[in-house]
C-alpha cells in the first residue's frame, strides 16, 4: 500500500469541511417539510453520487460488485442501515441544537465508538499498543476526545448564556433536552459507518485486483454501505410523509394559506430550486465520505484512526460554520475561549495522529524482513 499519512490527514480535512457545510443549502428550501428535503437530498447522497463517481473511477465496477464476498457485502449493508438511523437523527440534532453544539455532542460519541471498537474486535489493538507509533496514534485519539469534550463544554456554556430569543433566531426549533437525547443516539449509531468500511475491506481489495487505484478502492464499498443507509432513511422519511401528510411536497407548486389565517394568499413553491438545493446538499454530503475513503487508503497500518480524523475535522469546520452563522454571537469571553481552545486541541490531535501513522510507515519492515518497529514488543 502506498501510504502517505500527511496526505491522508488533508483528505480527511476536506471531507470534514464537506460534512460541516452540506446542511447549508437545505436552508434555501422553501415550503417543504424536513422529511421531504432530507429524502430528496438523500437520493443524491446515497444513490446517485456514489454510483456516478464510482463508475467513473473504478474499472469493471459491476463485476466487482457482482463478485463481492457475500459476507462482506452483507455486513457492509447491515452496518450501513444502522448508520442510516444515526444519519437521519443527525439532521434532527442540527435541527434542535444547531451546528456547533449538535455536531460536538453527536460526534463525541461517534468518534469513541467508531475509532476504538473496530481494532478491538479485529484483534489489531494488540499490535497498536505494542508499538511506539501505535501508542502515539492512540494518544492522538485521546487528545481528540479531550478536544471534543472541550468543544462540548463550550457549546453547553453558549446554550446557557444566550437568551431564548437569540437561540430561536439562530436555531428556529431549538430544544436542548430533545437535542441531547437525539445527539446521544445519533453518535452511537453513526459510528456504524466505520464498521461498514471495516467489513468492506475484502471488496476494496477485489476492486484493486480489477484495476482500481488504491486511492479509489473504497468507492464500491461506499455504494453498498450507503445503500443500507438509503434503506432506513427512505422508510423513515416516507413514514413521516404519510404521517404528516407531506408527500405532496415533491410535486406541489403552491403553498396553501395556513388554517389560522385563511385570509393570506397562497404562496408559490419554488419546485425546481428546491430540488436544486437538495441536489447540492446531497452531493456535498456524499463528498465527505468520498474524501474519507481516499484518506483512509493513505493512512497505512493504523487506518482505524481515520475515523477520529474525520470526526475532528467535522467538529473543527462545524464550529467555524457556526461562527459564520452567528451561533456564537453574544456569548461571554470565557465561552469563546473554550471554543477556541477546543479548536486548537482538535487541530493538535490531527497532527499527533498523522505523526503516529507517519512513524508507522517509516518503521514498517520491508517485504521479507523480520525486525519489529522500535518500541514494539
Amino acid at each position: 500500500m502506498d501510504a502517505n499519512p500527511p496526505l491522508g490527514v488533508v483528505l480527511h480535512a476536506i471531507g470534514g469541511l464537506a460534512s460541516a457545510v452540506f446542511y447549508l443549502p437545505y436552508r434555501k428550501v422553501k415550503h417543504w417539510a424536513w422529511e421531504s428535503y432530507w429524502l430528496a437530498g438523500g437520493i443524491f447522497s446515497w444513490i446517485i453520487a456514489p454510483w456516478v463517481i464510482a463508475s467513473l473511477a473504478v474499472p469493471d465496477l459491476l463485476n466487482v460488485l457482482r463478485h463481492a464476498p457475500l459476507k462482506s457485502a452483507f455486513w457492509s449493508y447491515f452496518f450501513g442501515a444502522l448508520w442510516g438511523v444515526g444519519g437521519l437523527s443527525f439532521g434532527l440534532t442540527v435541527r434542535y441544537l444547531g451546528l456547533a453544539l449538535g455536531t460536538s455532542m453527536a460526534l463525541g460519541y461517534c468518534a469513541a465508538f467508531g475509532t476504538l471498537l473496530p481494532p478491538i474486535f479485529s484483534g489489531q489493538i494488540t499490535e497498536v499498543i505494542r508499538t511506539t507509533s501505535g501508542m502515539i496514534v492512540m494518544a492522538g485519539v485521546a487528545v481528540c476526545m479531550f478536544g471534543i469534550a472541550i468543544s462540548g463544554l463550550a457549546g453547553i456554556s453558549k446554550e446557557r448564556e444566550l437568551p431564548e430569543t437569540e437561540k430561536k433566531a439562530a436555531i428556529k426549533e431549538f430544544s436542548f433536552v430533545k437535542g441531547v437525547w437525539v445527539a446521544t443516539f445519533c453518535g452511537i449509531m453513526s459510528a456504524c459507518m466505520s464498521y461498514g468500511f471495516a467489513a468492506g475491506k475484502p471488496i476494496a481489495a477485489l476492486a484493486v485486483s480489477h484495476g482500481a487505484s488504491e486511492l479509489w478502492k473504497n468507492l464500491p464499498v461506499l455504494i453498498i454501505v450507503l445503500a443500507g443507509g438509503f434503506t432506513t432513511n427512505f422508510i423513515w422519511c416516507l413514514a413521516l410523509n404519510i404521517r404528516h401528510r407531506t408527500a405532496g411536497d415533491y410535486f406541489k407548486l403552491n403553498q396553501a394559506a395556513p388554517h389560522e389565517n385563511p385570509g393570506l394568499r397562497a404562496e408559490g413553491v419554488p419546485l425546481l430550486p428546491n430540488y436544486f438545493f437538495c441536489a447540492i446538499a446531497g452531493t456535498t454530503w456524499y463528498l465527505q465520505f468520498f474524501f474519507y475513503g481516499m484518506g483512509t487508503s493513505k493512512m497505512g497500518r493504523f487506518d482505524f484512526s481515520s475515523w477520529t480524523l474525520h470526526m475532528a475535522s467535522i467538529i473543527i469546520f462545524g464550529t467555524l460554520v457556526g461562527l459564520y452563522l452567528s451561533e456564537w454571537k453574544g456569548v461571554s469571553r470565557r465561552t469563546r475561549w473554550l471554543m477556541k481552545l477546543g479548536l486548537v486541541v482538535l487541530v493538535g490531535s490531527t497532527v499527533v495522529i498523522g505523526y503516529g501513522n507517519y512513524l508507522a510507515k517509516v518503521n514498517t519492515p520491508s517485504a521479507g524482513a523480520t525486525q519489529s518497529e522500535p518500541g514494539g514488543g
